[in-house]
């Protein structure tokens, strides 16, 4: 797995300082993606030596998002128990299903799910076909709640 970039974002877990690593190799490859270059196989490859980098040198982050990845979904469950070990909250933005997810959401403390339609705009639109969960961790299994609502935007 390979990643492209990374930036600290404020909006895209809330409540979150979060590490946005940008991963390529996108298959979901959806029309109108403000980020399409990530369907190209290209940038630096994303290990725990490489993570444990980023972590380091972004100090105050409280969770780390992985921007994709849906071409190997077992390796990024990988990364987040490793993230998890240093104790920082891990999210996941996926432009698949729930489904796809299953096997990861118990490494997972956020995940956004769906394919971007530009059609039905982005998680801040009412009209968005993409979910955004909290993901809280039991021993019965993951228990999610929609936080799609906090993603509205407010008109004043």
């Amino acid at each position: 797995m390979k990643y492209t970039d990374t930036q600290i974002v404020f909006r895209e877990v809330p409540d979150e300082m979060t590490l946005a690593i940008n991963i390529s190799g996108c298959p979901v490859k959806c029309p109108g993606c403000h980020s399409n270059y990530l369907t190209r196989d290209v940038g630096e490859i994303l290990d725990a030596d490489s993570l444990k980098v980023l972590m380091e040198q972004n100090h105050g982050i409280t969770c780390v998002s992985f921007m994709g990845g849906d071409a190997d979904p077992s390796y990024i469950k990988t990364l987040a128990d490793f993230v998890h070990a240093h104790g920082l909250k891990t999210c996941w933005y996926s432009g698949r299903g729930l489904d796809c997810a299953k096997d990861v959401l118990d490494s997972l403390d956020f995940i956004k799910v769906g394919p971007y339609i530009e059609e039905y705009g982005p998680l801040d639109y009412s009209t968005t076909n993409q979910r955004f969960y909290k993901v809280d961790r039991t021993k019965e299994g993951p228990i999610l709640t929609d936080w799609t609502p906090r993603f509205k935007k407010v008109i004043l």
